[in-house]
């Protein structure tokens, strides 16, 4: 799985990455590819798929070292700084959150730390709870919506925060965000998180969301997995989670696609935390739970090698893991985006994490 993560590395850089208006020492992906002249210029921002790409680069690191390598890490930080304009956030917390998350592993990772940018996300992410619907906070600003996908990342991001020196009220906030999303967003039958919350002015619940994606199991799994340490209730909670997407999102292990634009990410998000939750799992004695989660990303990761194309530049992966891709030529296809490709590159990462980390794959 390593090499394969690395075949998908190479693809994504030489297809995607540019520099931001010729600024030195700044890279940015692309938004689709084959690359216009809207694509050279970063038209299409996509902050929160920019923290994904660093993310992946990041993992990439973690899985071979290289200075190279880390040099494309402080340059899409640059990057991303020197595109948004304004600052490190904008008005959606989820992308303020994912970029927070990024720039953490970054630094801690990588040695391409941000201070600045992490003491803003966090500044802003501390801002935007309130108590309409019960608590969380909001998708954007000047919204009535609450959502996992904001509210996911964001105590993931907390909590990380206060373990590495931070305040422990960023852990208080976490707890509370995880235990609010975990009483008013979870289907009681499936296990499942449910999308989010509109609320009334007064605060009232108005309409609850009931749409079920992968990338709000992802983010809530990976919100308990940052409490586990010291709570049995969050043990419990990774291991309905794990299950429920084995039983509910799974086909034949294989989880289901979301199409192209940010549905792209979505089942790479998931991927990304049942590994972790398979890494973590064994050392509290949920080793059958574990098993899951890392049969999970195996056997989705191995799909969307299988049903990968080829272009000139490497493969190219599809928006369905179980369908084979179609590489884009002149017409817009869900392969053309970037979300798409990162999807595929998360879950061969996830996988090479699983083997590095001592798991077997299963025969093929």
């Amino acid at each position: 799985m390593a090499a394969r993560a690395g075949v998908a590395e190479r693809a994504v850089q030489s297809r995607h990455l540019r520099r931001v208006w010729g600024v030195p020492g700044t890279l940015l992906g692309a938004a689709a590819w084959p690359v216009d002249w809207r694509g050279r210029l970063h038209v299409r921002f996509n902050y929160w798929w920019q923290a994904h790409l660093l993310d992946c680069v990041v993992d990439a690191q973690l899985r071979a070292p290289t200075e190279a390598r880390r040099q494309v890490v402080r340059r899409l930080v640059r990057g991303v700084r020197v595109r948004n304009l304004v600052g490190w956030t904008n008005d959606f917390y989820d992308d303020v959150a994912w970029l927070g998350l990024a720039l953490l592993r970054a630094g801690e990772d990588v040695g391409v730390s941000r201070p600045a940018g992490v003491s803003a996300i966090a500044a802003r992410l501390r801002d935007g709870w309130t108590d309409h619907g019960g608590g969380g906070i909001w998708w954007k600003r000047n919204d009535d919506f609450k959502n996992v996908p904001a509210n996911g990342p964001a105590a993931i991001f907390l909590a990380r925060l206060a373990k590495a020196g931070g305040s422990h009220g960023d852990l208080v906030r976490a707890r509370s965000t995880v235990d609010w999303m975990e009483s008013v967003l979870v289907d009681p039958e499936s296990g499942l998180a449910w999308d989010g919350l509109h609320v009334h002015p007064n605060g009232e619940i108005r309409e609850i969301e009931k749409n079920v994606y992968s990338y709000c199991q992802g983010v809530l799994l990976g919100a308990n997995l940052e409490l586990a340490q010291d709570s049995p209730t969050a043990l419990d909670r990774v291991e309905r989670l794990v299950r429920a997407v084995d039983k509910e999102l799974a086909v034949d292990g294989v989880l289901r696609g979301h199409g192209g634009g940010d549905g792209g990410l979505f089942g790479g998000i998931l991927l990304r935390y049942l590994a972790r939750a398979a890494v973590v799992l064994p050392g509290f004695e949920r080793r059958a739970a574990a098993e899951i989660a890392a049969e999970v990303v195996f056997a989705s990761a191995e799909a969307v090698w299988n049903n990968r194309t080829v272009a000139v530049s490497g493969p190219v992966f599809g928006p369905e893991w179980t369908a084979p891709a179609v590489a884009p030529a002149r017409e817009r296809r869900p392969e053309s985006d970037l979300s798409v490709q990162l999807g595929g590159w998360m879950a061969l990462e996830a996988a090479a994490l699983l083997e590095r980390s001592g798991f077997d794959p299963p025969r093929r």
